[in-house]
């Protein structure tokens, strides 16, 4: 392949992704899909920088029904992250990944807190960087966290990887006449409100000129693709 055009990305996967068919829980098939897909391009040298959602554990959870306050739902979300983290560090480690699992919440006997410092020596030593628990706060997504871990470990682009194979001006998923944009700004994003991301996570990509690409992580080989710099998904920049 050509010389990569990133060396370091942060890769958003949801949680949905570990899922697979089954639609909810780790599937071991849609696990080890991924990690082929994140090793053929840990194995070029990439800096890699993960963060994985919750929506294969707590999306099904209706709080309005349980009782549950938005807080305390948000920090079960975060819970959800920590344990497919691991899971994913696991699976990491068994490909002879060099991987590391942080969280934004504190649960040491499971996880390192997250360090900013030691995440970037880490990604400097070659190793693959998950970090879970959002922000560590309330209100707060894992785009956003994505956003953010983005900007403070000095990635070169988010890569957003769906189940989708880009941004549509209208949910593909529901609309058959649904266009697909090969390139988009933020500034349209925002404004037609296309939830690529919630808003925070736009502004925050916007803010620190972060390029953001979204793609379809079931297609196999895409993911390498994008780091030699194939036009691959929807590219969202300024």
């Amino acid at each position: 392949m050509s010389n990569p055009v990133y060396r370091r990305v942060l890769l958003k996967l949801s949680g949905e992704v570990l899922a697979g068919k089954q639609g909810f829980g780790i599937n071991n098939v849609s696990v080890d899909e991924l990690v082929r897909e994140v090793k053929s391009i840990y194995d070029l040298g990439i800096g890699i920088g993960i963060i994985i959602g919750a929506g294969n554990i707590f999306r099904g959870i209706k709080l309005s029904k349980t009782g549950m306050d938005r807080v305390t739902g948000d920090y079960l979300g975060m819970l959800g992250t920590v344990m497919n983290a691991i899971v994913f560090e696991q699976a990491l480690r068994s490909a002879n990944c060099i991987a590391i699992a942080m969280s934004a919440i504190n649960i040491d006997k499971l996880i390192k807190p997250y360090n900013r410092a030691e995440a970037l020596t880490a990604l400097d030593q070659g190793k693959i960087v998950i970090v879970a628990g959002g922000t560590g706060n309330p209100y707060f997504t894992t785009d956003s966290a994505a956003a953010l871990r983005a900007a403070e470990l000095n990635t070169e682009v988010v890569l957003k990887g769906t189940k989708v194979d880009g941004v549509y001006d209208k949910d593909p998923m529901k609309y058959p006449d649904a266009v697909k944009y090969p390139e988009i700004t933020y500034s349209k994003v925002i404004k037609d409100n296309l939830r690529v991301m919630d808003l925070t996570a736009m502004t925050l990509c916007k803010e620190n000129n972060l390029p953001l690409i979204v793609f379809n992580i079931h297609n196999k080989g895409e993911l390498k693709k994008i780091i030699s710099g194939e036009k691959i998904g929807t590219i969202v920049r300024e």
